[in-house]
């Protein structure tokens, strides 16, 4: 008895195995694909903090520093990340960027002067993919393959998260659908702070408003404004989303001119969530108690 409570001691207080791989994520979302894929074998470090703007994010110094040893450094790609080419130039033959959104499916957005490269496209690339739960499953493959390439000794464990993760989406993807169901098609106008939605809208048969257009931190001028009061109202648009990583009194002072409700606080980037399946679930959840009867 007492060799096994020994036995048992040391197993407890042994400590856990050295991880295989070290990344580094540009996205929060993306940090929480590569977990769920990785599973013990990856050490992900997330160079976003908690509440931090994807869109203006720039990694310092430091960051780089804790990101020292990283064999991949992971980005979401159509644009958001517009310093890529200057972090290959810091970071050198040192480590890989591998850009998971590089080959999916994406749709036009608006054109954002601040924050995007999108060289010579005249529309541009709307970079929040991650809202179509069909592009995340793609997207976990992606980070399966890129993982087994950079550590083949654990592709069968790679593979084999992936399978089971592509299970969870296929789950909150059937459950989103039902949930949306509750909402009438004439009454699915999707109204948010800015263009982050319009996988979700293409997804589900949402016609997208985004009512600060790209920047969410400023309301339209005046004669746009006038033109979105009149679309939300034609529309009998049945409440307008403020999101979690924006100053919401824009939203309000909006919602007062036109009698319009004010919805729960969406989620854009990922930044303010508990990993992606929590993001999804919050965000059907506000927009089904916003638009359904």
């Amino acid at each position: 008895m007492r060799s096994f409570a020994i036995s048992f001691l040391l197993a407890v207080t042994a400590p856990l195995a050295a991880a295989e791989l070290k990344v580094a994520s540009l996205h929060p979302l993306i940090g929480d694909l590569a977990r769920q894929v990785g599973g013990e074998r990856v050490e992900v470090i997330d160079l976003i903090g908690r509440n931090a703007d994807p869109h203006h994010f720039e990694p310092a110094a430091a960051d780089l520093k804790r990101a020292a040893e990283a064999k991949l450094y992971l980005a979401s790609g159509m644009g958001m990340e517009s310093y890529l080419e200057s972090l290959r130039g810091i970071i050198g033959g040192q480590a890989e960027i591998v850009v998971i959104g590089k080959d999916l499916p994406s749709i036009e957005g608006e054109c954002d002067h601040e924050g995007h490269d999108h060289g010579d496209h005249e529309h541009p690339i709307d970079p929040h993919w991650w809202h179509s739960i069909d592009l995340f499953r793609r997207a976990t493959t992606i980070t399966a393959a890129t993982f087994s390439k950079a550590d083949p000794a654990g592709a069968e464990m790679y593979q084999k998260n992936a399978a089971a993760y592509r299970l969870k989406l296929d789950e909150l993807e059937r459950w989103t659908r039902r949930e949306v169901a509750r909402i009438p098609r004439d009454k699915r106008h999707l109204a948010t702070a800015h263009a982050a939605f319009g996988y979700f809208c293409k997804d589900h048969g949402f016609e997208p408003i985004p009512v600060q257009g790209v920047n969410r931190e400023q309301m339209p001028d005046p004669k746009k404004l006038a033109g979105l009061i009149a679309e939300l109202k034609e529309h009998e648009v049945g409440a307008i989303f403020p999101e979690k990583e924006s100053n919401p009194k824009i939203l309000e002072a909006l919602t007062k001119d036109t009698g319009i409700k004010l919805g729960e606080a969406l989620i854009a980037d990922g930044s303010t969530a508990d990993g992606y399946e929590a993001m999804v679930r919050h965000n059907v959840a506000a927009i089904v108690a916003g638009l359904a009867k």
